[in-house]
């Protein structure tokens, strides 16, 4: 009687498994089926599509269309970017900005220079610097019978990455590279109008000597067709204003990316030793630190919030600044993209994948030489995925979320998947691009990776294509 029930309860069990497998391949084919009609677009007259979808559980793919074909991933390259970094920089990893003097300090005078040495970190700020400054003071000194240096040795002298478009500076997306940065390597404009037939009034923020203004600008009762630039094509820190700009026009703003970081990061340090009656006897610029040096304070850190905001907001200055962390991970030499991309070479390697399939060549996906697939993409997720749990909270949590925050903050608003898909976008001209995961109604997760690229115009299409699968994902999976 009893091995009666034991078989009995065997069948039932093998009934119901086969037919759990059978309503999952089923909602595949519906799934295949959906996802085809999404891609009859119009869109796709000339732009292609490369998408990879896997469940995380099985590891099995569910849906794959061109997943083996290269396109330009955009900020996609972010995911590689920081995922290499959680895995060979680690969480614990912190970025330094670091205080040095040279020579004797008696009766609170420094009898040499100070040094300010990079350490690339992306996110150092005016506050940051003025705490540095702060500790200077508070170390005892209140005179410098020396000079101020910036020590961003530590870098190669390319400050753009390979591939990057010339006629997108001065913009703020695309800012001059140094392991000494401030600000985002970038200034705001605040400008409103003057009194009628006077200039326009400009206010830098932070407020700093670095930069020439250059204001031809006129307030009139008419119409407003100011324009503000900075002088991009000669590379220099100029502000030009000119045009005419209404009497009744509200205060507005313009930022631009700066010349020469590590010059603005001194003046802005001078600057910052005047306010607090720090008198500096010499002069500003660029030193290699010398071996008689004394440490004096270290600004510390920690990767996991730089990691965050790089794929939230797709930030390419920390993108790019991670890369050069990962080169000094692995050489002495000075830092550069080059050295770099061989860590990511390596995490392509540990996902069981060829690098010299990919060419990669920065790590923001600014440029438009990078190369890569869906299929590499997902392989990444799911091997984040299998990543201890501090690790791929890290990465995990650093992704934007549809229709919540970050660079997502404004899709799925009203989509069923909304809340639900965590991934990264990318945008270049002609292309768009979105990977990450997937937590389905039925609480399967999924790593997936939509790669669009190849039409002209709004990217708003590829957008809402990318929306409707991760919808049709959620819904029935």
């Amino acid at each position: 009687m009893q091995n009666k029930t034991l078989l009995i309860l065997i069948l039932l069990l093998t009934l119901i498994f086969f037919h759990g497998c059978s309503t999952f391949i089923s909602r595949e084919k519906l799934v295949t089926q959906r996802i085809d009609t999404v891609l009859v677009s119009s869109l796709f007259t000339t732009a292609n599509a490369g998408i990879s979808v896997i469940e995380l559980k099985s590891k099995q793919p569910i849906y794959q269309q061109n997943e083996k074909k290269l396109f330009r991933p955009a900020s996609n390259q972010k995911l590689l970017t920081t995922a290499a970094a959680c895995l060979f920089l680690g969480t614990d990893y912190n970025f330094e900005t670091t205080l040095y003097h040279t020579g004797e300090i008696i009766d609170s005078v420094c009898n040499g220079d100070i040094f300010f040495v990079g350490g690339f970190d992306p996110e150092f700020t005016s506050e940051n610097l003025d705490s540095m400054i702060y500790d200077l003071r508070k170390f005892g000194i209140k005179k410098i019978n020396g000079n101020l240096y910036a020590d961003v040795s530590s870098m190669d002298s390319l400050f753009w990455g390979e591939g990057w478009m010339w006629n997108d500076d001065p913009a703020t997306y695309i800012p001059y590279l140094s392991p000494l940065t401030i600000n985002k390597n970038a200034v705001k404009v605040i400008y409103e109008p003057g009194e009628v037939g006077m200039p326009a009034n400009l206010k830098l923020f932070p407020n700093s000597d670095f930069f020439k203004i250059e204001n031809g600008s006129v307030t009139d009762t008419g119409k407003t067709s100011f324009v503000i630039e900075r002088d991009w094509l000669r590379r220099k820190n100029t502000i030009f204003a000119g045009g005419t700009i209404s009497a009744a026009a509200k205060q507005d703003s313009a930022s631009f990316n700066v010349v020469e970081p590590a010059l603005y990061f001194l003046t802005l340090a001078k600057e910052g030793l005047e306010r607090n009656q720090i008198e500096l006897s010499g002069k500003i610029d660029t030193l290699t630190l010398p071996n008689n040096s004394t440490k004096i304070f270290a600004f510390r850190r920690n990767i996991v919030p730089v990691i965050n905001r790089t794929n939230k907001i797709s930030d390419n200055l920390n993108a790019e600044l991670l890369l050069r962390a990962l080169s000094k991970r692995i050489s002495n030499e000075k830092a550069s993209s080059r050295t770099g991309k061989r860590l990511i070479d390596s995490l392509i390697t540990l996902i069981g994948a060829e690098p010299k399939t990919y060419r990669i060549t920065d790590g923001s996906g600014l440029s438009y030489y990078n190369l890569a697939a869906a299929e590499l993409f997902t392989k990444v997720l799911v091997y984040m995925f299998e990543q201890e749990a501090k690790t791929y909270d890290a990465f995990f949590k650093s992704l934007p979320i549809c229709g919540v925050d970050g660079t997502l903050s404004n899709r799925c608003q009203n989509s069923s998947a909304k809340g639900n898909v965590f991934a990264k976008t990318g945008t270049l001209s002609g292309v768009a691009s979105l990977s990450g995961y997937i937590k389905t109604r039925k609480d399967n997760w999924l790593a997936f990776s939509i790669l669009i690229q190849n039409y002209v115009g709004s990217a708003a299409e590829a957008r809402k294509i990318h929306d409707k699968i991760c919808e049709i994902l959620f819904e029935e999976l």
